[in-house]
C-alpha cells in the first residue's frame, strides 16, 4: 500500500484525464508467467476475443472474463495473466472478449457485446464448437459492472444462465452516491475521474438504468454471486450496496471484503491476490457441487 501511495492515483491531479495514456497501459499484451499456457485468439462476429487454457484445464468448463478499464480503456490482451491464474486454479478456460469501448461505442453497448460473448462461448469451446458443460460469468471495476449487467439481460431475455458470477471491485453506481467515494483515498484510481468515466460512457443515458448501475437492479432469480473488493478503494461501498441488494432480492450472495487491500487487487501479485484467486476457484467449484 505504502509503494502503491507514492504516485498519484489516476485522474488525481486536478482534471488530469488522460484517456490516451490510460488506453495505451490497458491495452499493452501482457503474456501469462506460465509458458505453458495457451492463449488462442478468436472472434465472435467482430469483436475480438482470446481464451486462455492452463494445463490441465477442462475446455468444456468455461469462464467468460469481462477486463476493467472505465468503460472507456482495457483489453483482453492485457487480462492474459490474470486469466491464465484463474485457468490453473479453477481448471477451466477462461474467454477475453474486446467488448466495444466508450466513448466511440456508448451504453449499452458493451452490455450487448458482453452478452453476445456469453451465449457464444455456451456453443464454442477453445477446441471448437462444442457445448459448454458448465459457465460462469466474472470481470473486475467496469467488467464487475457488466459481469452483473450481464446476468440481469440473461435474466429478463430468459436465455440459460451461468451458474454463477464473479464481480471484483465492481463499479456498480454510475450516480456516484456510495459513500467510500468520498471517504477513500484509492491509491489505484482516483474518485476524481468517475465523472469523467461515467459522462463518457453513459452519453447521456439515465445513470439509475440498472443495466448501467447495477446497484438498482433487481436479482430475483439471478444465480450465486460472489463480490470481492478491497477495504482501501474508492468503490467498496458500491460492492457492499449491490451485494445487501441482491441478498434482499433472494440472491445467494458471497460478500468478501479483503483487509488492507486496494482497487483489484487480485492483479497486483500480493500473497492476497493468490489467495483471492483461489477463493474465487473454491467458490466455482462449490457451484459444481450444489448443481
Amino acid at each position: 500500500m505504502r509503494e502503491l501511495r507514492k504516485h498519484p492515483a489516476f485522474g488525481a491531479v486536478g482534471n488530469d484525464f488522460n484517456l490516451g495514456a490510460l488506453r495505451q497501459g490497458m491495452g499493452m499484451r501482457q503474456e501469462p508467467a506460465d509458458k505453458n499456457v495457451r492463449c488462442l485468439r478468436t472472434r465472435v462476429g467482430d469483436m475480438p476475443c482470446e481464451w486462455v487454457v492452463a494445463p490441465g484445464a477442462d475446455a468444456e468448463l468455461r469462464l467468460l472474463y469481462l477486463h476493467g478499464g472505465g468503460f472507456v480503456s482495457g483489453s483482453g490482451a492485457n487480462y492474459l495473466p490474470l486469466g491464465a491464474l484463474l485457468s490453473a486454479a479453477a481448471q477451466c478456460a477462461v474467454l477475453l472478449p474486446d467488448y466495444r469501448l466508450a466513448p466511440e461505442h456508448r451504453f449499452p453497448a458493451a452490455v450487448e457485446d458482453c452478452v453476445r460473448a456469453y451465449e457464444w462461448m455456451m456453443a464454442h469451446g477453445p477446441l471448437g464448437q462444442t457445448s459448454a458443460r458448465a459457465a460462469f460469468v466474472a470481470g473486475d471495476s467496469a467488467g464487475g459492472n457488466l459481469t452483473l449487467a450481464t446476468l440481469l439481460v440473461l435474466r429478463d431475455r430468459r436465455r440459460p444462465l451461468p451458474l454463477a458470477g464473479i464481480a471484483l471491485s465492481a463499479c456498480t453506481d454510475l450516480t456516484l452516491s456510495s459513500e467510500s467515494l468520498r471517504t477513500e483515498e484509492d491509491p489505484i484510481c482516483s474518485a476524481r475521474a468517475m465523472p469523467f468515466f461515467a459522462d463518457l460512457y453513459l452519453g447521456g443515458a439515465d445513470p439509475r438504468n440498472p443495466l448501467a448501475s447495477p446497484v438498482f437492479g433487481d436479482y430475483t432469480g439471478i444465480p450465486p454471486l460472489l463480490v470481492q473488493v478491497g477495504e482501501h478503494e474508492m468503490l467498496r461501498d458500491d460492492s457492499i450496496r449491490v451485494a445487501a441488494k441482491a441478498r434482499a432480492d433472494g440472491a445467494d450472495v458471497k460478500l468478501e471484503v479483503w483487509p488492507g487491500q486496494v482497487h483489484v487487487f487480485q492483479i497486483r501479485g500480493l500473497p492476497e491476490s493468490q489467495q483471492a484467486i483461489e477463493s474465487i476457484a473454491d467458490f466455482m467449484r462449490a457451484s459444481l457441487a450444489r448443481r
